[in-house]
């Protein structure tokens, strides 16, 4: 925007940062060449899976990926501003997206808004038939299935939406909030990601408490629940695969399982 007459509003920012994201200037590659580093990943890894450090991660490592920019530390470590945190899982699945298989459905319905069902049907289907290529050639292996989900919802909203992303080590999930503008308004879609690993409890009581407080943050009614399972002893895909909807806290909640 060149015209000073002119007030700045909220979707020019948005704007200059997709702007910013897609231009990758240098100091922006640079960073994302850090990624690729052994230690730079023992510490990130896990603030993108929502899990907690593993034991060889060192002070010295978490300091060095500190200094670096890439995170901070709160409560817990995480990613150090909005930019990283669109910056960081793109940059991770940017092979990812250009490998999916063709996307033809529409998910835009005739009133301009997102078709949350016709989303999650089709990503039903595609990790149906393709989740173990995928997920054996993620190179964060642990954030290995929520990257492929935000890897297919970035290639779903690139252009007409906007999605926010929460995570932070020992959360045990990540929160994403997608905003699509629409004639009416901005529709907001809230759906939390949980992993089912091998020697813990089914998520879904956990689940449904973290997406409902989630929910009172952001003001919402509902939203919804994916949990992937990664047991090494889980039914197969198709049989595993499911979606069904509850009440919890007086919200509505979509479960898809996977």
């Amino acid at each position: 925007m060149t015209d000073r007459s002119l007030a700045i509003e909220a979707s020019h920012i948005e704007k200059a940062k997709e702007i910013l994201i897609e231009r990758r200037d240098t100091h922006l590659d640079s960073l994302i060449d850090r990624l690729r580093e052994p230690r730079v990943r023992r510490v990130l890894e896990p603030v993108l899976a929502g899990e907690f450090l593993a034991p060889d991660v060192l002070d010295d490592d978490i300091q060095f990926v500190e200094d670096l920019g890439l995170v901070a530390r709160s409560v817990g470590l995480e990613i150090a501003n909005p930019i990283y945190r669109e910056i960081i899982p793109r940059a991770l699945t940017a092979v990812t997206q250009r490998s999916f298989p063709p996307i033809r459905a529409s998910f835009t319905k005739d009133d301009g808004t997102l078709d949350v069902q016709a989303l999650l049907d089709e990503f039903r289907r595609f990790w149906c038939q393709h989740a173990e290529h995928f997920l054996d050639r993620q190179p964060y292996s642990e954030a290995a299935a929520q990257l492929i989900f935000m890897a297919f919802l970035q290639r779903v909203v690139n252009g007409g939406g906007f999605i926010d992303r929460e995570y932070a080590v020992g959360s045990g999930r990540i929160d994403l909030c997608v905003r699509w503008p629409f004639p009416g308004g901005v529709q907001r879609w809230a759906v939390e990601l949980k992993v089912w690993r091998d020697n813990r409890p089914d998520p879904l009581a956990d689940g449904l408490e973290q997406l409902a407080d989630y929910l009172d943050r952001l003001g919402l009614d509902g939203g919804t629940l994916i949990l992937f399972d990664l047991r090494t002893q889980a039914p197969p895909l198709p049989e595993r695969c499911s979606q069904s909807e509850l009440e919890h806290r007086g919200r509505r909640m979509g479960v898809l399982r996977l």
